[in-house]
């Protein structure tokens, strides 16, 4: 609004002189500066607050990388900024560094950046990567247990052995064969409940370690590359790590697309069309949303 003040302030002037009762309405030379310091301080935030409001790309990755561009750059003070301007910065930094403040909330964005080929552990603190990296062995070594509950069944890289995919993909493999109890009692002896539960557990852990550090080793993808496609194109290499990706980037940055949804709902839902039920109103907002 500002900045369209000021490209048309010339025009807004004349049509204000022109008529005695709006004369004192002219913009003075010193509201014009503040206008200037204000659109200064505010129109480079306009851009990425657009940008992470989006639905139909990741957006909560961004956030970190985002963050410290503000900090290290676009909000940092400058000579030739006024005092209005140099104020406002400040303001909006101290807001944005108390509001990213929540330990929670941190440690969400750098997992979420951990996940992105594109950044990984570029933006997350030095202190802080080590103890980022054990949340995420930790969440996939949950995450895998409760999903693959014995270990043959656990996911495995398409490069690990030369017989890991079929030739026909489109095929749902052959039922194993149940074994008899017998097969499981070998003349090595028979292993204990626990024992085999931690030589599991320990074999799991160095998959997911070893996995993640290959994904971490692997170059960063160009700032331009969609991390969904990239995840697509490598789940076959990382298939544990890409189960964490899924998880993170599906998150929104901004609370932007709920509430685009809930103004859909309210175009659906009139006055004329007060009857609807639920469950209607809930595939209407979603044909809406998705056609």
């Amino acid at each position: 609004m500002i900045e369209r003040v000021l490209d048309q302030e010339k025009a807004i002037s004349q049509v204000l002189k022109a008529d005695k009762k709006t004369r004192h309405l002219v913009p003075s030379w010193q509201d014009v500066d503040v206008m200037e310091s204000v659109k200064k301080a505010l129109s480079p935030l306009k851009d990425f607050t657009d940008a992470l409001s989006g639905e139909d790309y990741v957006s909560i990755s961004y956030v970190k990388p985002v963050l410290h561009l503000l900090k290290v750059n676009i909000l940092s003070l400058n000579d030739e900024d006024t005092e209005l301007t140099k104020t406002m910065k400040t303001s909006i930094l101290a807001y944005l560094t108390d509001k990213y403040q929540d330990p929670t909330t941190d440690d969400l964005l750098d997992m979420a950046s951990l996940v992105d080929p594109r950044f990984k552990t570029q933006y997350i603190d030095k202190d802080k990567i080590e103890g980022i990296q054990t949340r995420a062995l930790s969440e996939l070594e949950s995450l895998l247990t409760i999903q693959y509950p014995t270990s043959d069944q656990q996911p495995t890289s398409s490069t690990s052995t030369s017989t890991s995919q079929s030739p026909d993909e489109g095929q749902t493999p052959p039922k194993k064969a149940k074994q008899s109890l017998a097969s499981f009692l070998k003349a090595s002896g028979v292993v204990s409940a626990s024992a085999a539960t931690t030589s599991a557990s320990s074999s799991l852990k160095e998959a997911i370690e070893g996995e993640l550090k290959g994904y971490l080793s692997t170059p960063n993808a160009e700032s331009e590359v969609d991390p969904l496609g990239w995840w697509k194109v490598h789940e076959a290499n990382f298939p544990r790590v890409s189960q964490l990706a899924r998880k993170y980037l599906r998150i929104p940055a901004t609370s932007a697309p709920s509430e685009r949804a809930f103004s859909t709902g309210g175009n659906i839902v009139t006055c004329q069309r007060a009857t609807l039920k639920p469950d209607k109103v809930n595939q209407l907002v979603f044909l809406s949303k998705n056609l």
